[in-house]
């Protein structure tokens, strides 16, 4: 799937409308199966968790489970887990966050995705931000991804109501901090 497109919904769609803790489960182990596989992440992944997967995965499942069905089931922090990664770069991000958009979207319908999405986005923009400080240049696959999850809104005649708490041409859910590549945004 092309970063620009999303799954169609019809009748038959059978993507989850709900995350379940099975679901969640299915969710983390086919995301971490593209991970292994990636030629960008797969590499830095098997070097820090080489022979600990068995280990690692359920801790994600009850990472995702925290965040998304409120189990409270996850202790730790992310930060300080993440910190020690030599070599991770903008890109890195980029393709983790692309490959979990996509593996999420085709098994949950938008409303269930955006549940994962939108912890997915803080948890990456405040570990960039720590990595790469506050003027870091964020890759333009991120930019793209950023705007196939939240499309900026446009002018207050275009919008609905509901939504105009948000700052005009921001995308939802998380403010994004940093420099666009393009130097519009």
């Amino acid at each position: 799937m092309s970063p620009a497109a999303a799954p169609a919904s019809s009748a038959a769609d059978t993507r989850h409308a709900e995350p379940t803790e099975d679901n969640v489960r299915e969710l983390v182990y086919a995301f971490y199966d593209r991970v292994r596989a990636d030629e960008l992440l797969g590499p830095v992944f098997d070097e820090k968790l080489a022979g600990r997967w068995d280990d690692h995965l359920p801790k994600m499942c009850r990472f995702w489970g925290s965040l998304v069905l409120g189990t409270k089931t996850y202790r730790g922090n992310v930060q300080q887990v993440h910190q020690p990664l030599d070599g991770i770069e903008p890109r890195h991000f980029s393709r983790w966050l692309f490959l979990f958009l996509d593996t999420v979207e085709s098994r949950f319908r938008p409303a269930a995705a955006v549940r994962f999405m939108e912890p997915a986005l803080r948890i990456a923009q405040s570990l960039q931000l720590s990595r790469f400080g506050w003027d870091y240049p964020i890759p333009a696959e991120q930019q793209a991804l950023l705007e196939r999850v939240a499309p900026r809104r446009h002018p207050k005649n275009d919008v609905d109501d509901a939504h105009a708490h948000r700052p005009r041409g921001e995308p939802f859910p998380a403010k994004i901090v940093g420099r666009a590549t393009d130097g519009d945004a």
